[in-house]
């Protein structure tokens, strides 16, 4: 099962004890993958499609339980793609009435229906009726990619007012989501790891939290160590590249001018360097009588360098 299936399984599992909830997260699933149809004798009937079966067990839960009626659910196959959609439906007119009224999709006393292009503001006053609105509209079109590979949560929506909506209300919890379009669709997304935990803790999905925490954890102690390794071996390259640029112009040194016309410091401090060529500047700095900090070993043979470059000069021009 992918990440994504273990997050809307969890999230099906979750239930508002409050009506107002349960009526903010039914609006989204409704507007997101519901079907309204009215035949010719006025008559409702609303279908809530899914290819998940979890979210389909959603759907009828929550109809079951907040309205008290009866609903049906039908199972179509796809035997050469071997897979199978969920349509829960609700048939008689009556009770697809109360439903649309109880989610501001038709006014009370009226009998219209409208497109949804957005949920009614007054189904998402309260920040917990948020909470259950997003985790409806991620149950009904959202999906995850594995945290193990990259950092990615969306919701596709059939249209920009929609996504606006939603975008809007992630936002209000200090998420910084943005929307693409994406064919004939509109697409909220959020692409850094702290803030799909955050939003992962908004929906309720609490496992699935912890989860993406651990790969998070161990995503940042291995970006740490390379860190810390390819600093090290920067250094080290630096180091050795350093030492060999100072034994090539210390030997130029010996070979043309002679170490008896050096400085007695710079003379002991280049013969410590051909005998240790690996040694560090402070172990260098130790090897000398009295001992050199690095700063000033390094003074040295900058001098010894600046030496060989002037001889090389001199021997160039002499040629």
């Amino acid at each position: 099962m992918s990440f994504s299936l273990e997050v809307k399984e969890e999230l099906s599992t979750q239930w508002n004890r409050a009506r107002h909830c349960q009526i903010a997260e039914l609006s989204a699933l409704l507007s997101m993958c519901g079907f309204i149809s009215i035949d010719s004798r006025s008559c409702y009937k609303i279908r809530i499609h899914s290819e998940n079966p979890a979210v389909a067990r959603k759907c009828f839960t929550l109809l079951r339980k907040t309205f008290n009626i009866d609903v049906d659910v039908s199972v179509r196959r796809n035997i050469l793609k071997n897979s199978a959609s969920y349509v829960v439906v609700v048939k008689k007119h009556q009770d697809a009435i109360r439903i649309l009224q109880a989610t501001k999709l038709i006014q009370e006393h009226h009998s219209e229906f409208e497109e949804v292009q957005v949920v009614n503001p007054i189904i998402l006053q309260q920040n917990c009726c948020k909470r259950a609105f997003l985790r409806g509209a991620f149950l009904a079109a959202g999906s995850m990619s594995d945290p193990s590979k990259s950092y990615h949560f969306e919701i596709v929506c059939s249209s920009e007012k929609m996504a606006t909506q939603i975008k809007n209300i992630i936002c209000g919890f200090s998420m910084d989501a943005k929307t693409v379009r994406r064919k004939r669709s509109y697409v909220v997304y959020l692409k850094e790891g702290a803030q799909i935990v955050d939003v992962l803790n908004i929906m309720g999905a609490h496992v699935a939290l912890m989860e993406l925490e651990n790969v998070r954890i161990l995503k940042e102690m291995r970006n740490s160590v390379n860190r810390k390794v390819n600093c090290e071996t920067a250094n080290i390259n630096k180091t050795v590249s350093a030492a060999v640029r100072q034994l090539e112009d210390i030997t130029y040194l010996r070979d043309t001018i002679g170490f008896s016309k050096l400085p007695e410091g710079l003379e002991e401090v280049a013969l410590a360097r051909l005998n240790h060529p690996e040694a560090t500047l402070k172990e260098l700095g130790e090897l000398l009588t009295p001992p050199v900090g690095k700063s000033g070993v390094n003074h040295r043979l900058r001098k010894l360098s600046e030496m060989a470059d002037k001889v090389r000069t001199e021997q160039g021009g002499l040629l």
